[in-house]
């Protein structure tokens, strides 16, 4: 089943089901007005959105329309958890290694995990708005889920059962705001601006074969300004599955419906090329990594940070070459007063 929120001037939008090629669209009325109301009595609610669905699919949908991703919110266009992980432990690789310092044991058994901000996310076409060019704009391509209600001390097997949607997402990060917050010893803030998500947000069943062991078997493909720049492999390379993800925040709390939980940005391992010199061919989901390794090869990054006017758009594709969640396609905006 495949989920979106259109706009409709309200802060929480209107919940529609969308085919599975994307193609036309159903407002859920008479189901469930909003997303979080279906996540809430998701046992009673969902069967009847997957009635409409495979209606929907059947063509016979009385009231379908074309789907359009422009006018769509983010699927749950406020959140009552975001929370971020770091899953792929070769990003924390390259951006260590850019910085001559080895990364700790305990971060390939203790994951690395932190709290967005949830109350303002944004559209898959909406503009990256950001103050200044100076903070150093970087896209970052992940994998999220949302999730329903699960218990504080679930095991990674338990946490992975309160899956409900997965969905992909831009990260925005302020790359040149990190430094001075992370010293401070308590976190990131001013430096992760509201982040959005794919246009629509799909049920586990409907990556098949490509959802297994709380990881997604796809490729995650992050385009700049037009140009490819990342084919990364979302599944063999992360670390730690989504089920140890939502276990993670589960340690001390309990998890409610509705909590989105990120990979952190899908990364692969390089490769070394006939002359001794590693190589990349399956590119980067984040400009940091890229800079990380033009230090490691180079001595010194090359590539700047996103510029007002850049685009970036992620999408991942099924194994029938379909998208599968619907395009992030966004721009960098200057703040206008």
């Amino acid at each position: 089943m495949k989920l979106a929120t259109y706009k409709d001037g309200s802060r929480d939008g209107q919940l529609v089901v969308v085919s599975r090629d994307l193609s036309t669209a159903h407002y859920a009325t008479g189901i469930a007005e909003r997303l979080q109301q279906a996540l809430d009595d998701w046992n009673f609610i969902s069967p009847q959105l997957q009635d409409l669905y495979d209606t929907l699919n059947h063509g016979k949908a009385r009231h379908a329309f074309p789907f359009d991703p422009a006018r769509c919110m983010a699927p749950l266009p406020r959140a009552y958890q975001w929370a971020d992980g770091s899953a792929y432990i070769n990003h924390v690789e390259l951006v260590r290694a850019a910085r001559k310092s080895e990364v700790p044991a305990n971060y390939y058994t203790d994951l690395l995990m932190y709290q967005g901000g949830s109350d303002d996310f944004l559209g898959p076409c909406d503009d990256v708005v950001v103050p200044s060019e100076d903070f150093g704009i970087d896209f970052e391509a992940e994998v999220t889920v949302i999730t329903g209600d699960v218990p504080m001390g679930a095991s990674p097997d338990e946490a992975l059962e309160g899956v409900r949607l997965l969905m992909l997402a831009n990260d925005v990060s302020l790359r040149n705001l990190i430094p001075d917050e992370l010293d401070k010893g308590f976190g990131f803030l001013q430096s992760k601006p509201a982040t959005a998500f794919s246009p629509v947000a799909v049920t586990p069943d409907e990556l098949g074969e490509a959802w297994q062991g709380g990881r997604v078997h796809l490729t995650l493909q992050s385009t700049w300004n037009g140009r490819r720049v990342g084919l990364c492999d979302a599944g063999p390379e992360m670390t730690f599955h989504f089920g140890q993800l939502i276990a993670h925040i589960c340690k001390t709390r309990n998890v409610r419906a509705g909590s989105i939980v990120g990979s952190g940005t899908v990364s692969n391992k390089g490769v070394e090329g006939k002359d001794g010199r590693m190589d990349w061919p399956k590119g980067y989901s984040c400009i940091a990594e890229k800079r990380a390794i033009e230090t490691i090869q180079d001595g010194q990054p090359s590539t700047a940070y996103m510029k007002f006017g850049d685009t970036i758009r992620i999408e991942m594709k099924g194994k029938d070459g379909q998208s599968l969640c619907g395009a992030i396609d966004q721009k960098i905006a200057p703040l206008t007063v």
